[in-house]
Order: C-alpha cells, then sequence, then structure tokens
C-alpha cells in the first residue's frame, strides 16, 4: 500500500510520486492550505493538501488526530524559511494528489506529544497508543537490533537456538512459581520456568555442546523497578568450559554489542571477588563510575566508650564503616536528615557525621555531634578515610548486612544526588561468590542455586560449607547485574552432597530433581553457562528508568495487565474442567458476625 515510510522521505526523492501510509501526528489549516504531520515507525512527514485537489482536500479537512491515511503526492523541497534541520524529513515535503482515510479515530485518551503529563497507569491501560509515540519506537527498534546482534554473535561462536518447555514441573529456585492446573491430571500442576536451568543443563548431558536461547521465565515475586512477573533472559550453556571461558565468550559479545549497537566502547572488565565487592562498596554489584568508598574502622571504633559504635565494632556479626565524601560538607543539616530517612529504609537506625571545616585546628575544626566520643582515634580515624578540609564522613555500624545495604545505597544515591560519575560505562566481573548463605536461624541456603559448583571437593565443602566459595560469576554494569553464571554440578556425588547441605534428603531430592540426578549418571560434561536480564540490558542501553519502558506490554507492580485486566476471573465450567473449586468469597459483615 505504500512506496516509502514517512520517515524515508528525504532531498533525493524531490519531484518523485510517493505513497506514504500512518497517523496523522498533527493537522493545521493555514490559510485554506492543510498541513498534516503524517507519522508511522519511521518518523514524520509533511504533508501540504491545495484546495485545488477538491477530493483530496475534502478528505484531509475531515482527518483528525490519529486519523490512519494514505496519501500519494509528489516530493518537494519546502519554501525557503520553513526548513527543518532538526528533523529527519525536515527540508522537503509531499503535495499530495489523492487523500485517502483508511479509518477514523475517536479522540485518543492522551496526546502522544504530552504523555509526560499524563500517569503511568494510564500509559499501561492505553499501551497500544503509548507505543506509538516515536521514543518508544525507537527503544523497542533498538530491542530488536540488540537480540538481532546477540544471535548473529552466539551463532557465530557455534551455539544452536534451541527451545525448552515452558509447561514443566516446579522445582526450587529461589522464588515463587507460577502454577498451571492440569486437566488431563486431575489435582496436578504444570509451573512456568523460573529460568530454563535444568533444561539446558540437560542438553548439555545429551551433547549439544553449546546452546542458547532467548528465552521467557515467569517469576511470582514481589516487583521493582527491574522486575517483571514475566521476563526474558539470554540464556547460554557450553560443555567442557571453565569460567574464563564463559566469561570470555560474553564479555566478547557485550563488547561487540555496544560498539555495533551504541559505537560505544567499553572499558576493560576488572575482576573483583565478592568479598572485596562488599567489603569496599557495600554491594555485589557495585557502580564503579562513583568514586567512593566504606572504610573498615572496626578496631578503631573499639576504642571509643560510645556502644553505639563499639558494639557492632566487636561483635562476630557487626561492623562499622566509614564513606568520605570530598566537598560534602556543604550538604546541609536538612539534606543530612533526609539521608538519614533514606538509609533508614535499609534498616539503619540511624546516620553519623562528621563534617571536616579546618582539619589543622583539630577537633575545633571539626563539625558533629559525635566527634566528642572519639577525641582518641580522631586522628588516625581522618588519616585512615583520606579526609581533608570539606569533606564530610558518613557512618554506619550494626550488623554487617545492615551496614553493607545502607551505607551501600548511600553511596550510590550520593553519587547521583551530586553527580559524582567519573565515566559514562563502568563494567566488571564480580567473582567467588559464598556457596551459601545463611537466614538468622542459620539454616543455610544457595547464594545463587542449588546446580552451582563449588571450589572445593565434597569432603571439604561437608568440612565447612559456610566457608566455601562458588564457581559463580557476574557481570555488572554501572551498578545494575545485567548477567549471572556459573560453573555447574555435572556429578551425582557433589549434587547428593549441596542437598544433604540444604536439608534436602534423597527421597525429596528425586521427586523434584530426579530426572536431573539420573542423567548425571550417565556421563554429564562438565559445562557452565551465564544468563543475561534482556530487559535489563536494554533499559540501560537506551537510559530508561525501568524495565517497563522497554516491554511492549509490561505489568504494573502489583503484577497486573491494566490493558486487558488480567488476571481475571473465568467462568465455572472452565474451573470444572481443571478439577478445581474456588472458596466462597466472605462477605466482611459475615466475618464481624
Amino acid at each position: 500500500m505504500r512506496s516509502h515510510y514517512c520517515g524515508q522521505l528525504n532531498e533525493t526523492l524531490v519531484d518523485q510520486t510517493v505513497t506514504v501510509c500512518g497517523w496523522v501526528h498533527r493537522r493545521r489549516d493555514h490559510g485554506g492550505v492543510i498541513f498534516l504531520d503524517m507519522r508511522d515507525r519511521d518518523g514524520i512527514a509533511q504533508i501540504v493538501v491545495d484546495p485545488d485537489t477538491a477530493d483530496a482536500f475534502a478528505h484531509a479537512d475531515r482527518a483528525r488526530s490519529e486519523y490512519v491515511l494514505r496519501i500519494t503526492g509528489r516530493v518537494r523541497l519546502r519554501p525557503e524559511g520553513t526548513q527543518n534541520a532538526n528533523m529527519p524529513t525536515g527540508m522537503i515535503e509531499v503535495l499530495a494528489k489523492d487523500v485517502e482515510v483508511l479509518n477514523a479515530a475517536i479522540t485518543p485518551p492522551f496526546m502522544l506529544d504530552e504523555h509526560g503529563k499524563v500517569g503511568e497507569e494510564v500509559r499501561l491501560k492505553y499501551r497500544y497508543i503509548d507505543l506509538r509515540r516515536p521514543d518508544m519506537i525507537e527503544k523497542l527498534r533498538l530491542r530488536s537490533r540488540i537480540s538481532h546482534n546477540v544471535r548473529a554473535y552466539l551463532e557465530g561462536q557455534g551455539f544452536l537456538d534451541i527451545e525448552t518447555p515452558v509447561l514443566t514441573r516446579a522445582t526450587p529456585e529461589g522464588a515463587r512459581d507460577y502454577l498451571v492446573p492440569s486437566r488431563t491430571h486431575a489435582g496436578s500442576f504444570f509451573a512456568l520456568p523460573q529460568s530454563p536451568q535444568l533444561f539446558k543443563q540437560l542438553l548439555m548431558v545429551a551433547g549439544f555442546d553449546r546452546y542458547y536461547q532467548i528465552a521467557k521465565c515467569f517469576r511470582d515475586e514481589d516487583l521493582r523497578a527491574d522486575r517483571q512477573p514475566e521476563f526474558t533472559q539470554i540464556d547460554i550453556e557450553a560443555s567442557f568450559v571453565d569460567e574464563n571461558d564463559i566469561m570470555g565468550i560474553t564479555e566478547t559479545m557485550i563488547r561487540q554489542l555496544f560498539q555495533e549497537v551504541l559505537s560505544a566502547e567499553l572499558p576493560e572488565f576488572p575482576r573483583m571477588t565478592w568479598q572485596e565487592a562488599m567489603d569496599r562498596f557495600g554491594s555485589d554489584k557495585p557502580d564503579l563510575r562513583i568514586p567512593l568508598e566504606l572504610t573498615d574502622v572496626d578496631d578503631l571504633m573499639q576504642q571509643v566508650d560510645f556502644k553505639v559504635f563499639s558494639g557492632p565494632a566487636s561483635a562476630d556479626d557487626g561492623r562499622v564503616a566509614a564513606l568520605k565524601v570530598p566537598g560534602g560538607a556543604k550538604l546541609s543539616r536538612k539534606e543530612i536528615d533526609e539521608y538519614t530517612k533514606f538509609v533508614g529504609i535499609y534498616g539503619a537506625k540511624g546516620l553519623a557525621w562528621i563534617k571536616v571545616n579546618e582539619r589543622a585546628k583539630g577537633l575545633e575544626g571539626l563539625q558533629s555531634p559525635i566527634v566528642k566520643f572519639m577525641e582518641n582515634i580522631v586522628e588516625e580515624l581522618l588519616d585512615r578515610v583520606g579526609a581533608e578540609d570539606g569533606d564530610i564522613i558518613f557512618f554506619g555500624a550494626d550488623k554487617a548486612r545492615i551496614v553493607n545495604e545502607a551505607i551501600g545505597a548511600l553511596r550510590v544515591k550520593l553519587g547521583a544526588d551530586l553527580e559524582l560519575y567519573t565515566q559514562e560505562w563502568a563494567p566488571l566481573w564480580v567473582v567467588d561468590f559464598p556457596m551459601f548463605e545463611a537466614d538468622d536461624s542459620g539454616r543455610l541456603s544457595p547464594l545463587h542455586h542449588p546446580f552451582t559448583a563449588p571450589s572445593c571437593t565434597p569432603e571439604e565443602l561437608k568440612a565447612d560449607p559456610a566457608k566455601a566459595l562458588s564457581r559463580a560469576y557476574d557481570m555488572v554494569l554501572n551498578g545494575t547485574e545485567l548477567g549471572g553464571g556459573s560453573i555447574r554440578i555435572h556429578d551425582q556425588a557433589m549434587q547428593s552432597t549441596v542437598f544433604d547441605i540444604l536439608g534436602i534428603g534423597e527421597e525429596e531430592a528425586q521427586e523434584k530433581f530426579g530426572f536431573l540426578l539420573d542423567a548425571l549418571q550417565y556421563g554429564a560434561p562438565p559445562h557452565g553457562g551465564l544468563a543475561f536480564g534482556l530487559d535489563r540490558l536494554v533499559m540501560l542501553m537506551v537510559g530508561a528508568k525501568t524495565i517497563r519502558e522497554v516491554i511492549a506490554f509490561p505489568k504494573t507492580q502489583s503484577a497486573a495487565c491494566l490493558m486487558t485486566n488480567a488476571p481475571g476471573e473465568v467462568s465455572p465450567e472452565q474451573l470444572k474442567d481443571l478439577h478445581i473449586r474456588l472458596r466462597q468469597k466472605v462477605k466482611a459483615e459475615t466475618v464481624a458476625e
């Protein structure tokens, strides 16, 4: 129906007849001449309709915003003084000969140019309108390019694109499963996959050697800016590899992706152990663009007569960390109070601070409500953090987990608020993760998943599981985890040892993972892989604030679709087919009685 997209029109087509299709972006009537800005996925072109072409003029006259038109006309240069150098098609216009209204449109719930004044709920309810905006089209176009580049790279490296089941069985992988009742097996349920983890391992056992998939994954968990109930992974697995092989393949892929899509050269990918990341930045996904670091001061704070500091400093699970902010002494008391509220979100009971006004004056040159408690160590403290005039030092003192989360998050917030970023892109690898983490009761759970290989023997693992490290690795970019992976357990003895430590007995292991344990007995090769969050990757590359901006039809933070009103109720007949009966809803007044 068309010869060109609107955004393809330019000076090379002057005096040629073209046909374009699209939506009326804007309509203007100037002294009897109608100007239409026509929009399609490639851009906007200006259409001029003269009253001399009576039939075309009549159709254009009734056209309004978002009407769907097909227009044929001659391309000509815009008159001098009306050209728009900031617009790809701004040097030309189309003098219409034929105008056909393909479909009328009612007034949209919001004008595309005014979407910023509209709440996100309205945009999600009318997502098909929101997606017409040029910036949304560009985000999804870039997402498509990213997927294409990833496929091309991996297939060039010998990886095979293999699909894995979406209806599978429930297995514990760290989040709640989405369950699907079976009609043909009464009382039984499928589960939607949290990841293709077990199936990609089975593909390695089957001998496919190199697998990849851009896979849909599903997790019924609490949501936030970078989470959705259904999301997309770039899933990669390979046999006869070690950590360096997987990290080398995927790092090269990301480097080429940024170069080809954004023309950006990523800097060196440093490697940092999990422990170092937590010690220096309070996070296992540190944003290295921010030149702020946590400094341990436990030994100094054990010497002060101030239990808020000396208590955590002496406790086995405690930590006291200092965060020096160069030039931060300019922060007002109101701003400091706001940061105190902020760290409270992460469980911190307060936020101690010292302003270094004039260090040469000793205690008189410091401003702080706590400095009186640390006169005996203050000089050594200032030396350790490298404090200079005009700096502020913040302190976190509590259980190590709370200090890391609170002061780590404060570091990121200060970096953004004070615009401390030193570079555009800061990638790194985080390695040597703990194999397990303990809850408050001391019960161990896998830090990643129970199929991650430890970097020790089964005997060493049994002897001291709490100190065991895993062969896991995460790729981090600008404080966001782009992807994570590990070398997998490939022998049954090690897998059974891990299950024993996790309290998963032989019977439970066979019930939940029997097919994997059986497969490991039939010659499983050493293998490992990595999964990237495609949504997060696109979010970073387009500069979006949430992954909802780079997903065509996302859910809300309550896991609902406002456009389709999903989830929704189903008919009694459908429930009967699934052998399900719902409890009757109890009215509030009945409960009260």
